[in-house]
């Protein structure tokens, strides 16, 4: 399963994707998670998949590695479905029995709901997947420098953010050589009900939590004896240009927005949910 997690992990190859300005990738992808909120029925799903494997063609990363990143999250995907199937009661009545009502309009929000955590994953996953976290380090500061204004701190939060998506691989690897060492040891985690199965995580997630801890006071120690002060007066090495990639990236977000609105206005109301 931990092989499975693409989110923060970063694909390295030479394509237009990779290429772009990571100041527009985030706003793209922020721009996308608010399309999978504006669509109203699977037409609008299926345009966005289309957009998902198209960008995917463009930037090099396999598709299959993209929908990778979906398995680690199917019991989350499940209960979320099965919960809004079953506790909505409003609409028309398709299936009862006893205690259980299904009705129309939860099978249509338990749909929605499952399928945009999907397309919300698939759309992070490709940003992570086609950018490095040096580059979204400084594409989400020179983002957030306007709030500079108001001593806001910029630099140290993106640096965070940086930290933490780079070290997301290392704790999974992390992961996996303690899992292996403690199945070696008779460890069982795959079998039992849910209460065994979290007991048998304890030994996974004690010696996980004082890694992370020890690899956090190396960094600091490290960042502090190389007199690491923030943003304050630091330069690149790269300086963050626009180029015209990024424009027609931007018209195909907004086209993909705006086919989502007219399908939500042309198509009846209710038509393929």
């Amino acid at each position: 399963m931990l092989k499975n997690i693409t989110l923060g992990q970063y694909y390295p190859v030479d394509s237009v994707i990779h290429r772009l300005d990571p100041r527009v990738k985030i706003l793209l992808t922020m721009a996308m998670i608010v399309a999978v909120f504006l669509v109203r029925s699977l037409v609008g799903y299926a345009l966005l998949l289309a957009f998902v494997y198209l960008v995917s063609r463009l930037a090099k990363v396999p598709f299959r590695l993209i929908i990778k990143g979906i398995k680690p999250l199917r019991f989350i995907l499940i209960l979320t479905f099965l919960l809004n199937l079953f506790l909505s009661a409003q609409g028309n009545i398709l299936f009862q029995w006893r205690f259980i009502t299904i009705t129309d309009q939860g099978l249509r929000q338990s749909i929605h709901y499952s399928l945009r955590l999907v397309f919300l994953v698939l759309g992070t996953s490709l940003m992570t997947l086609t950018t490095s976290p040096i580059q979204l380090a400084d594409g989400m500061e020179l983002l957030l420098s306007p709030l500079k204004v108001i001593r806001f701190p910029a630099h140290e939060l993106a640096m965070m953010m940086s930290i933490a998506l780079r070290f997301i691989p290392t704790l999974l690897e992390e992961t996996d050589k303690i899992m292996k060492a403690q199945m070696a040891r008779g460890a069982d985690f795959e079998s039992g009900n849910l209460l065994r199965r979290a007991k048998a995580m304890i030994p996974l997630l004690v010696p996980l939590f004082v890694s992370a801890f020890r690899r956090a006071s190396e960094l600091a120690m490290a960042m502090e004896a190389r007199c690491y002060h923030g943003g304050e007066g630091r330069t690149r090495l790269r300086v963050l240009k626009l180029t015209r990639p990024d424009l027609w990236a931007s018209l195909a977000v907004a086209g993909l927005i705006a086919l989502i609105v007219l399908e939500g206005i042309v198509l009846p109301k209710g038509w393929l949910l």
